[in-house]
C-alpha cells in the first residue's frame, strides 16, 4: 500500500550566520569581563552538560586554553544532572561522545555524583556538585534554546544548568518536584541562589543556528546572567526552525536520541508535549508520529520514547531501560516513559501510521519525514503538501522520488544541501 508513495526533497531557507573562528571568539568573549585579577594559581571549574551542543568540545577547550593563560588551575566537571545513568562512569562516558576527553582539552575531568546542599528556596534544598561547589571559581557553559517541558522567559539555558545540571541526580529530581510548575518558577529562584551562595565567575551563553552551528557566543557577568539569558531567548525562538506545515496526518522522525534533545524529540518540533496540566502545542498537529532509530551517543537512554505513537523493534531492542527509567523517573514525566506500539519493521511501522491516521487517498497523504528534530533545512514531504510547499517562498524543491524500502527498512535519503 505505501511502496511508491510520492515525496519530495525540500530545502528549507533558515538563519544561517555562524562563528568560524570558534575559541578565538570564545577567548574574545572571555576576556570582555575582565575576570584575570586575582586568579593566579586558583582552581577554576568549568561545566559540561549532555547536549549535543555544535562545538561543544572546542567551546570547553577554549575555555580551559584561557583559564590556564590567567595562571589558573582549569578543571571540567560533568553538569547533566540524571544522564548517564546517573554515574560517573555513564557521565564520562557522554562526554567523551562529544570529544570532551582529557587529552583534547588539555585539563582534568573531575567527576563526582557526590553533591553539596548550598541553600534552600520555599524548603526545596538546592544541591551543587560537590568539588565545584569548593573551588575558586566556576564557569558555567550551556546553549540557549526552548525546554521541552514549559515555556516562559528561561527556559533551556545557563540558569538550568545551574540550578539542575550542575546538582547531579539531586538537583534535577528537586527542581522536577512539581513537574513542569517547578521547572518555569524554582529554575530561576534556584539559580539565583547558586549566584549568591558559590564562586560563579562568568557564564557563556551559546546559540545555535538553525543548521546546528554556532551562530553567538556570549561571556555574561555573574550580573549579567538572568537578564542576558532572557535577550539571548528571545532571540532564539525567533531564528528556530520549524516544520513549516500544520495538521499532518503522519511524521516520520528517522532517529531521536539525548544528543538531539532532552526528550529524545523536541517536543515544540513535532508538537506534543504530553505532560499532564500542560497545554498541548497548536503546530504542526501530527496525527500520528512514528520514530525509527536510536541514536548511538544515547547509550540506551529512550527517555521521551513515549511521545511516539509507533516504533520499531530495532529501537526498542537499543533501550537501556535502567537509564532511560532513572531519567524519567526523575523528571517525573512518566506519561513520555510509555512505550509506542511497536512494529516488527519500518515498512509495517509506516503501514500501521497510514492505517491509524485515516489516510485513504495517499496523493492527498500529509507526510514529513525528517531525520531527527535538530535537523529541519532538509526534509521530505508527501504529494498533498507539494500545492502549499510550492507558495512558501522559504522552500525549495530539490528533488522527487518513491517512497522505498530496501527489504523491510526504508531506503536511505540525503539530508545535505
Amino acid at each position: 500500500m505505501i511502496e511508491g508513495i510520492q515525496m519530495a526533497k525540500v530545502i528549507q531557507k533558515l538563519y544561517s550566520k555562524r562563528i568560524e573562528r570558534i575559541t578565538e571568539e570564545v577567548k574574545k568573549q572571555l576576556e570582555r569581563l575582565d575576570i584575570g585579577r586575582n586568579l593566579k594559581g586558583k582552581r577554576i571549574a568549568i561545566t559540561a552538560g549532555s547536549r549535543g551542543i555544535a562545538n561543544i568540545s572546542e567551546i570547553i577547550k577554549g575555555i580551559v586554553d584561557f583559564v590556564r593563560e590567567l595562571g589558573a588551575e582549569p578543571f571540567v566537571f560533568p553538569a547533566m544532572g540524571s544522564h548517564g545513568g546517573a554515574t560517573v562512569e555513564g557521565q564520562i562516558a557522554i562526554l567523551r561522545d562529544y570529544g570532551i576527553t582529557e587529552e583534547f582539552i588539555g585539563a582534568p575531568i573531575w567527576a563526582t555524583m557526590e553533591v553539596e546542599k548550598v541553600s534552600e528556596v520555599k524548603g526545596i534544598p538546592v544541591y551543587a556538585d560537590k568539588i565545584a561547589a569548593n573551588s575558586d571559581g566556576i564557569i558555567v557553559v550551556n546553549r540557549i534554546k526552548h525546554h521541552t517541558d514549559f515555556s516562559g522567559p528561561h527556559e533551556s539555558g545557563l540558569l538550568k544548568m545551574m540550578a539542575v545540571g550542575m546538582g547531579k541526580r539531586q538537583g534535577a529530581d528537586v527542581a522536577h518536584t512539581y513537574k513542569a510548575w517547578s521547572l518555569r518558577n524554582f529554575i530561576p529562584q534556584m539559580a539565583r541562589e547558586i549566584l549568591r551562595k558559590l564562586p560563579i565567575i562568568a557564564g557563556l551563553a551559546i546559540v545555535e543556528n538553525a543548521y546546528h552551528q554556532v551562530a553567538k557566543l556570549v561571556a555574561l557577568s555573574p550580573e549579567e546572567i538572568e537578564q542576558g539569558e532572557r535577550k539571548l531567548l528571545r532571540f532564539w525562538k525567533r531564528i528556530r526552525p520549524k516544520i513549516p506545515f500544520n495538521n499532518l496526518d503522519v511524521l516520520i522522525v528517522e532517529q531521536m536520541g539525548k544528543n538531539i534533545s532532552g526528550t529524545g524529540m523536541d517536543t515544540k518540533v513535532i508538537g506534543r508535549m504530553m505532560i499532564t496540566g500542560e497545554n498541548e502545542l497548536k503546530h504542526p498537529m501530527p496525527r500520528v508520529i512514528v520514530v525509527l532509530d536510536l541514536t548511538k551517543e544515547s547509550h540506551g537512554n529512550a527517555a521521551g520514547l513515549g511521545l511516539a505513537d509507533i516504533t520499531t523493534k530495532k529501537l526498542i531492542n537499543k533501550v537501556n531501560w535502567h537509564d532511560t527509567h532513572i531519567n524519567v523517573f526523575t523528571s517525573g514525566f512518566i506519561e513520555r516513559d510509555r512505550v509506542p506500539v511497536i512494529a516488527e519493521s519500518e515498512r509495517q511501522a509506516l503501514e500501521w501510521a497510514i492505517e491509524i491516521a485515516k489516510i485513504r487517498n495517499l496523493e492527498k497523504a500529509r507526510i514529513v519525514r525528517i531525520r531527527d528534530t535538530n535537523t529541519l533545512s532538509v526534509f521530505y514531504i508527501s504529494q498533498g503538501l507539494w500545492d502549499e510547499a510550492e507558495s512558501n517562498p522559504r522552500l525549495e524543491f530539490a528533488g522527487k522520488n518513491q517512497l522505498s524500502f530496501e527489504g523491510e527498512d526504508l531506503l536511505p535519503v540525503e539530508y545535505s544541501i
